[in-house]
């Protein structure tokens, strides 16, 4: 089985900073704002939405085939992700331009500010979906705005159940556009800021949303998630991480567990249980892509903290 992955690859720029944005920020002033913060700590990760899901994905043992554009400064993704044993059959390298970048800034209570240049991620509408007979199902995450559109249609012309997860994308689209995009897809991920966003847009309630789908998740960080399904919700509770290190990706590593329960028949509930396992995983290590587990330890985390003995299909 093989899971589509639709999205952006890019290098995440991250800092840290040891104060509260709030305390800088003075709210009676924020239209003329003009502050510095000083960062102690730097480091350059691989980040990207579609490389990070892939990357938690595989760590569960599935078979990621990543659909994303990079820059001609993309050959240390190319030689990661070879290295990975991660497919790049369906990654371009797009010339004359940057691979994405995405600068962030932490404060100590996890807020944070990004500046995002997507580069060649605004090209990644001129690369096809395969054709491969071992798709299983797909997810359209967060990516340059033609290819969001573009990607989503050609999954759905080819049948391919697939999530969409609009994220920080999301702003990007009318309520007419997300509407377009709900009618397609089987599921919809979000996290709750954007879940009423994507309200607000569609004029439509997570009940409403989720009645014309297989489900809708909305995560909520320490507070677990929402699952809306059948007209009904589950909340289902987060696990409490051995550290809380850096956010940076954990929405990403949520989305990799749950794509891989979902390509083994699970629950929808049972699969947003599996993206909890992996997101508080994530949190505890610092940048997108440095978690380690096994499915072995995932499996015996889930059957620890929730209850439930649920093997592969």
């Amino acid at each position: 089985m093989s899971c589509l992955i639709c999205g952006s690859l890019a290098y995440d720029t991250i800092m840290d900073f040891g104060g509260r944005f709030a305390d800088h920020i003075l709210p009676d002033k924020i239209h003329m704002i003009n502050v510095a913060f000083l960062v102690p700590t730097l480091r350059r990760e691989f980040g990207g939405c579609a490389g990070n899901i892939a990357y938690s994905l595989h760590l569960l043992g599935g078979d990621p085939v990543v659909v994303a554009a990079i820059g001609a400064d993309g050959v240390d993704y190319e030689t990661r992700l070879d290295r990975l044993g991660i497919t790049r059959d369906h990654v371009r390298m797009m010339p004359g331009t940057h691979t994405a970048q995405a600068h962030i800034m932490t404060d100590r209570d996890n807020n944070q500010i990004t500046a995002f240049h997507p580069g060649a991620m605004s090209e990644a509408h001129a690369i096809p979906i395969p054709s491969l007979p071992t798709l299983r199902l797909g997810i359209i995450a967060p990516d340059g705005r033609d290819a969001m559109l573009t990607h989503a249609a050609q999954m759905a012309e080819a049948d391919i159940p697939f999530v969409f997860d609009p994220g920080q994308g999301l702003p990007m689209f009318d309520g007419a556009e997300l509407d377009a995009f709900i009618a397609k897809a089987d599921w919809v991920v979000v996290n709750d800021y954007e879940a009423a966003m994507l309200c607000d847009r569609t004029g439509r309630t997570p009940e409403d949303i989720a009645r014309g789908l297989r489900g809708m998740v909305v995560t909520r960080g320490a507070q677990g998630c929402l699952v809306y399904e059948r007209g009904a919700h589950t909340e289902i509770a987060a696990l409490t991480p051995a550290a809380t290190v850096d956010p940076t990706g954990c929405g990403d590593a949520f989305r990799g567990g749950l794509l891989w329960a979902l390509e083994q028949g699970w629950t929808l509930s049972d699969a947003a249980r599996m993206g909890n396992v992996i997101g508080a995983r994530k949190i505890a290590c610092a940048g997108p892509q440095n978690h380690h587990l096994t499915r072995a330890e995932a499996l015996e985390t889930l059957r620890a903290t929730y209850g439930r003995d649920v093997t592969p299909a």
